[in-house]
């Protein structure tokens, strides 16, 4: 365990609650300026600092930077937005002593902490909470170590639970063997590689043996109820650990699909006869945000959504939206027999078929969804000026993250692009000001950069190599493939075209690399499950034109929403 380079610990601050849900933090703040900060455990333990502004509960992702270790110098940062901190209790100080915002978009301001009233609790540092998932138990009168399990039915108790502390009513026989038990010498492979990261930074054990657990457990898993004990419940999850099998009770499996790599046999494999139209829309499921019927624009959604993406940084959205293009598109995810129907190994070859028809008209409609719900996310701002601003900063930093050299998902840009170059948004002139006075750095990167790239990449010259890029523009190919006819002058868009069929070449030869690189990207991530689900292209056509009208015909529910957002721009900057 690494001690913060300032001494505080984490656990030591009044204002840290440990493992919390946001729906039992938001319980707890009352007032505007009421705070705490919480491990959030669909963040993987990650601290969030809630707090409640304006009426509302908010929830702000600290994010960690890690440095490269030397003498004299913090092993990490810690930020929420711009301004890094040595630790997180110097974060905390920082933003309620100086009464600065935690967010720009928000302008939420902490100044009161709700402290913790529980019993005592072990200490953690920092860089232990960001390395796995917060475990935070209250003390006991007897020592105990970690070293080894004490109960694997009973561990993990959080202070959100803190009852059922003392004797147990489970059989002395029925418990697991401790530490003495020669049986545990036979453990599997990821707890022994944990507990190498449990050794002292002269890579050996310490010196005195600690003290047994105690056969008595004091701690329940929260919220596991009638589930079977699994290794993964109780050994912290490090990204650098291979190899664990889970059991199906844990929420999230080591090795995610998108990390799999692709067999020799089927990556070099050659072209077959097509069996049948293969979409990669994944089936709908029972959403976490949505109920079974639900109605466009629902209210509670939305405000719901607002706090899930302030939650999360720019590369970070970046990130979740490249795992669900890439399953979109066919380029990760695609199974043995899907493979086997459509003839060919990835989604990037199915496009310039003739069978990948259904294919590009999903993605067609994919990339005009995403478009209206940013454009919504902007003309949706019914407050002050400032957060429309806002609100076009954080859609400039998201195609910021998106582009070509960071997450690579050329798809995703030319959607959040698409919606900040919508006419019902590019009209709205007192709000575009506002954000080259108050954000200049977004503005000229949007002007100069974001632009200029876009319009290269629509006419077929942008780039598109694999490395720099993980997934790339299909959305020209695609809409050529389907009989719309290239705009401009003659000479011109014969140039065009020809660039566009050259590129859909190159891509679909090049479909094996793309996939490397987008596996690369995504190595070590994991998502959060509902901010991947609110990326999907079934989410937001719910979301946008409720369960009902989801069903309807495509050209007429997008004339219809973008009469909708001329409204809404109409009524926020009307005509003069």
């Amino acid at each position: 365990m690494q001690v913060p380079q300032d001494g505080e610990d984490l656990v030591g601050q009044p204002w840290y609650h440990g493992l919390l849900s946001r729906q039992k933090a938001e319980a707890l703040l009352q007032q505007d300026g009421d705070f705490l900060v919480r491990a959030s455990g669909s963040r993987g333990g990650n601290p969030v600092v809630s707090c409640r502004w304006r009426g509302s509960a908010l929830h702000f992702e600290v994010f960690r930077v890690a440095l490269r270790p030397r003498p004299g110098r913090p092993t990490a940062l810690f930020q929420l937005e711009d301004e890094q901190f040595s630790s997180i209790p110097a974060l905390v100080h920082s933003y309620m002593t100086g009464r600065r915002p935690l967010s720009q978009a928000t302008g939420a301001v902490v100044s009161r902490p709700v402290t913790w009233q529980g019993p005592l609790r072990r200490s953690f540092s920092e860089d232990t909470l960001m390395d796995g998932p917060a475990r935070i138990e209250p003390l006991r009168a007897r020592k105990w170590s970690n070293s080894q399990p004490a109960d694997l039915a009973h561990m993990g108790r959080s202070r959100e639970d803190p009852a059922g502390m003392g004797a147990s009513t489970t059989p002395v026989s029925a418990l697991p063997r401790t530490s003495s038990d020669p049986v545990l010498l036979k453990a599997p492979a990821s707890l022994g590689t944990v507990a190498d990261s449990l050794r002292a930074s002269n890579g050996q054990l310490q010196a005195k043996a600690p003290t047994k657990p105690p056969r008595t457990p004091s701690f329940e898993l929260p919220d596991a109820s009638e589930r079977p004990p699994t290794y993964c419940e109780l050994v912290p999850r490090v990204p650098s650990v291979q190899g664990t099998s889970p059991s199906q009770s844990c929420p999230e499996p080591e090795a995610p699909w998108w990390e799999a790599e692709e067999d020799e046999e089927e990556e070099n494999r050659c072209f077959t006869r097509p069996q049948a139209e293969i979409s990669f829309c994944p089936r709908d499921a029972p959403s976490c945000l949505l109920g079974p019927q639900n109605r466009p624009l629902e209210p509670q959604v939305l405000h719901t959504l607002r706090g899930l993406f302030l939650e999360h940084h720019p590369g970070s959205t970046a990130l979740h939206l490249l795992l669900v293009d890439c399953q979109a598109t066919g380029l990760l995810g695609v199974t043995r027999d899907q493979r086997g129907n459509m003839g060919v190994s990835s989604g990037l070859e199915l496009l310039t078929l003739p069978h990948g028809h259904r294919l590009r008209l999903e993605l067609l409609e994919r990339h005009e969804t995403l478009a209206l719900a940013g454009a919504l996310a902007v003309l949706g701002c019914s407050g002050p000026l400032e957060e429309r601003a806002a609100a076009l900063r954080g859609l400039v930093e998201l195609a910021l993250a998106l582009r070509p050299g960071a997450a690579g998902d050329l798809p995703g840009l030319a959607a959040v692009m698409g919606a900040l170059l919508m006419p019902q948004v590019s009209r709205l002139e007192h709000t575009w000001r506002q954000l080259r006075r108050s954000h200049t750095e977004a503005a000229l990167a949007f002007e100069q950069e974001l632009k200029p790239l876009m319009r290269a990449l629509d006419e077929g010259a942008g780039p598109c190599d694999p490395g720099e890029v993980a997934l790339p523009h299909v959305a020209p190919m695609v809409r050529l493939l389907e009989g719309e006819e290239v705009a401009g002058p003659l000479d011109e868009s014969c140039e065009r075209l020809l660039r566009t069929l050259h590129g859909a070449r190159h891509m679909a030869r090049d479909a094996p690399k793309f996939r490397k690189v987008a596996a690369q990207r995504l190595r070590g991530f994991r998502p959060n499950p509902e901010l991947r689900e609110a990326l999907t292209t079934g989410f937001v056509r719910r979301l946008l034109w409720g369960s009902r009208g989801a069903g309807a015909p495509r050209a007429e529910r997008f004339e219809k929403f973008q009469r909708v957002l001329g409204v809404l721009s109409q009524r926020l900057e009307p005509d003069r």
